[in-house]
């Protein structure tokens, strides 16, 4: 199994960054990797998400959620083609760290017969996708925040 974790420190509360991490609605307005998420987050849900890693034309996926834990993680299992060939689970988890901050973590596992040679082609820029998506967050959700458009008393 092969694997792609990357993480950052988010300046607000862990309700914000959750509400604005499952407002699968308004992505495409802050998001460069996940451009699209259409469907319900609800366990056994079938989504509909386009993503868009750097360099690359983007495509289209329909993975299902395998866990939903409503501020704390959300989770899909997606595939290219046939189950077993190419096979991901994408993991967003979210921890509340002190003085109001929140840490995102999203990860990636990956198997299937063809995972070392599709990870070897499209491994860097998969990393690169989730680093811009969460710098995206971490910006959306501290402007938000700045502007009192979350839950939290705004940043001065």
């Amino acid at each position: 199994m092969h694997k792609i974790c990357t993480d950052i420190v988010i300046e607000i509360p862990i309700n914000d960054v959750w509400d604005i991490l499952t407002d699968f609605d308004n992505f495409e307005t802050w998001n460069p990797f996940i451009t699209k998420i259409k469907g319900k987050l609800e366990l056994g849900s079938k989504l509909d998400v386009h993503l868009h890693p750097p360099g690359t034309k983007g495509f289209d996926m329909n993975p299902v959620l395998t866990k939903v834990e409503p501020v704390n993680e959300f989770r899909w299992m997606g595939n290219l083609w046939v189950k077993g060939i190419f096979d991901g689970e994408h993991a967003f988890r979210l921890e509340k760290l002190e003085n109001g901050r929140t840490r995102l973590i999203q990860c990636e596992r990956f198997k299937g017969i063809l995972a070392p040679l599709i990870l070897h082609l499209i491994g860097e820029k998969t990393r690169a996708g989730f680093e811009k998506m969460n710098a995206s967050l971490k910006n959306e959700c501290e402007k938000r925040n700045r502007q009192g458009l979350t839950r939290s008393v705004p940043l001065v």
